[in-house]
């Protein structure tokens, strides 16, 4: 069984899919054409933002947030070290210095760590929604506007998350979205998606993206290549139709693991529904004693997983960030397990699973 199966998606869409690259091609319309504008206008409506612009990955909107922000060399930013490395790079990319601070035992920021973290080089927060679960965005926000800081959404793996009725991604002064194959919304290759309600935000990252071309004959500013292939963009407007569903099924699946596992010695099942969040299930991940013999086990019973950032992001040696002491983060380097999650896995594969990891602790 595999852990993520994007063939079964295509092989239930795959006529959709064709017919959609096949009128991008008979039109020739490749580079920033109709299909990308219509796909930014879906997502501004979906997340709830008067801006949406699509960028070739979810790195890039950041990035550019970053950059149109200027945030810069003597700027500090504030952000989680649990989380996939790109959220701290950014930082680092624009010259200025992530400083990490914790996260709670339900993978996300611990708000209640930030005010320590904040010095008078701090510039901006950048609170990352993982696997599906949004921040406490309210509290975040309150330190923000209070402080006068930016905030930027790392809200890669958050699309249609919500927070106490809110979308991800439409809380701060940005949001960036990832559009990688294997999210709840991907495309066939790299993309991104940029939200925000700041119109120079969106400017400046529209011609961030294309070399700074405000026009063919008028280049305002020193750019990057970064734009959403039109291709891809006329795939994800066809996918857009589905979303919905596609999250109702990770949802259920969910709900399967949770009460399949919940009394299970040595596995802790993810975060709760609750009243303050919908959660989209981007991953399912465990916290498991001997998380590295049950992965071990899990494969040789035919059922793949993912062991992600098995050393924490402070702990790599040649980053210079193993001065920040992050005790959950790091625990959770060593407990942490995603199991399959798609929306195409079988109530039986989904059973499956769960019966293997009650053998195993057996």
């Amino acid at each position: 069984m595999r852990f993520v199966n994007p063939q079964r998606q295509y092989a239930a869409h795959r006529e959709e899919y064709m017919a959609a690259l096949d009128d991008v091609l008979s039109r020739g319309d490749l580079i920033l054409r109709k299909d990308v504008e219509d796909f930014e206008q879906a997502i501004a409506s979906m997340v709830g933002t008067k801006y949406a612009v699509g960028l070739n990955s979810g790195t890039d909107t950041m990035f550019f947030a970053l950059k149109a922000l200027g945030i810069g060399p003597g700027d500090e930013v504030i952000t989680v070290s649990h989380t996939f490395i790109a959220s701290i790079a950014v930082i680092v990319q624009t010259g200025a210095t992530p400083i990490l601070i914790d996260v709670k035992n339900d993978f996300l920021m611990d708000v209640d760590k930030i005010e320590a973290a904040i010095t008078e080089k701090t510039k901006a927060i950048l609170p990352v929604h993982l696997n599906g679960r949004a921040c406490e965005m309210d509290k975040i926000m309150e330190i923000a506007q209070k402080r006068n800081f930016f905030v930027i959404e790392d809200a890669a793996q958050a699309l249609g998350a919500k927070y106490k009725g809110k979308m991800a991604g439409s809380f701060g002064t940005a949001g960036s979205f990832s559009l990688y194959p294997f999210k709840v919304l991907g495309c066939f290759g790299d993309g991104g998606v940029l939200t925000t309600d700041n119109e120079h935000i969106a400017e400046q990252a529209r011609l961030m993206r294309d070399h700074g071309q405000k026009t063919k004959t008028d280049i305002v500013l020193f750019g990057w290549n970064s734009r959403l292939d039109n291709l891809q963009a006329a795939v994800l407007n066809k996918k857009l139709a589905h979303f919905p569903d596609w999250v109702a099924k990770r949802r259920e699946i969910a709900k399967t693991y949770d009460q399949g596992l919940a009394r299970i010695d040595g596995v802790s099942v993810p975060p709760q529904q609750d009243a303050d969040h919908y959660d989209t299930y981007q991953n399912y991940v465990l916290r498991a004693q001997k998380r590295n013999e049950l992965a071990a086990y899990l494969e040789e019973q035919g059922v793949e997983t993912l062991i992600k950032d098995p050393i924490a992001n402070h702990k790599h040696p040649n980053l210079g960030l193993d001065h920040f002491s992050l005790s959950v983060s790091e625990r959770l380097a060593d407990e942490v397990l995603s199991l399959p999650m798609y929306p195409e896995l079988t109530d039986e594969e989904a059973r499956y699973v769960i019966e293997r990891i009650k053998s195993f602790y057996g």
